[in-house]
């Protein structure tokens, strides 16, 4: 930014003349070409040269949320991949986007972390601004906007799609909202995954998701979620205990933002791997609630309780 301060650019009043209230539209009315979406048109190789150079960046993969008890859980696998290779083994693509939201993305990770951190620094410049935060939704539909200004480079193989998810303090719950290349946003209700792996993701919470599941019981399933997506999907990690590399997963409740820690990452990951080697496809879901179709039948936990998702998810 040093070119801006030197006499031949904009001098630093020139930043002070206006108060916008976003980031994004402040630096694209004095520096349009620093955004991510504006750098870099036309100068990918054309032909086939060029789709070689793309599908060989390292691209990020599955991502996963889930709504619970006082709030949500979003969690992402740690592998990117760059054609048929992995390039990374231990990528954190679920990140802190302010207090009380997180953000996660999946598509060409250099597009998706730059565009991470401009959306951090729109939140924090408008706080700054405003002298208070946007609303849960307001958000949502910020990164909407940014979404749509990154189409050009979409439209070159560059896509990046984001997963944006947060706990809503004027309703008291969590939220997730989705996107496309064009924008969005799309509100998911319950659970939502996007990436490479996200229909398997999706498959297994479809199985293991249950209303009001506590931070501990989403977690443990998001997980259970990440590892069945690896186990179809090459470009999805799992848990690699060798080389202690876990999922990365987050909480966000009125509590605010929080990361687990890694050894609780790794407890996480240890239960599911040590089910798995009992039963590989995962835990099973209960085929019949027989407790809630005849009373005197002997009870059993049922997928549609509490008590019951947690048998099924802790089940060796």
């Amino acid at each position: 930014m040093g070119a801006y301060f030197d006499g031949k650019g904009m001098t630093p009043g020139a930043f002070m003349t206006a108060r916008v209230p976003s980031f994004a539209d402040f630096l694209g009315s004095y520096a349009p070409e620093l955004l991510p979406g504006a750098r870099g048109l036309g100068a990918l190789p054309g032909g086939a040269g060029g789709s070689d150079v793309i599908k060989d960046l390292p691209h990020a993969t599955t991502i996963v949320a889930a709504a619970c008890e006082r709030g949500v859980v979003m969690a992402g696998d740690r592998r990117a991949t760059g054609g048929n290779m992995i390039v990374k083994r231990d990528v954190e693509k679920v990140l802190r986007s302010d207090e009380y939201s997180a953000i996660a993305m999946a598509g060409v990770a250099s597009i998706g972390l730059e565009f991470i951190r401009l959306f951090q620094v729109e939140l924090e410049h408008y706080e700054k601004m405003e002298g208070r935060s946007l609303s849960l939704e307001g958000k949502a539909n910020r990164l909407a906007t940014m979404v749509r200004g990154n189409i050009a480079l979409a439209m070159q193989g560059l896509a990046m799609i984001p997963l944006f998810a947060g706990y809503d303090e004027e309703t008291g719950i969590g939220r997730i909202f989705s996107y496309d290349v064009a924008g969005g946003p799309y509100e998911e209700h319950r659970y939502h995954s996007i990436g490479s792996g996200s229909v398997f993701a999706k498959s297994a919470l479809k199985k293991l998701y249950s209303d009001d599941m506590s931070v501990t019981d989403a977690s443990l399933a998001c997980v259970q979620a990440l590892y069945d997506a690896a186990d179809d999907d090459s470009a999805t990690g799992g848990p690699d205990l060798t080389r202690r590399i876990f999922p990365v997963i987050t909480a966000i409740t009125d509590d605010g933002f929080r990361r687990l820690t890694d050894a609780e990452a790794a407890e996480l990951s240890q239960q599911v791997v040590d089910g798995r080697m009992q039963s590989p496809d995962g835990p099973l879901a209960a085929l019949r609630q027989l407790a809630l179709a005849d009373p005197h039948l002997p009870r059993r936990a049922s997928k549609g309780s509490a008590s019951g998702v947690h048998a099924v998810l802790h089940v060796a």
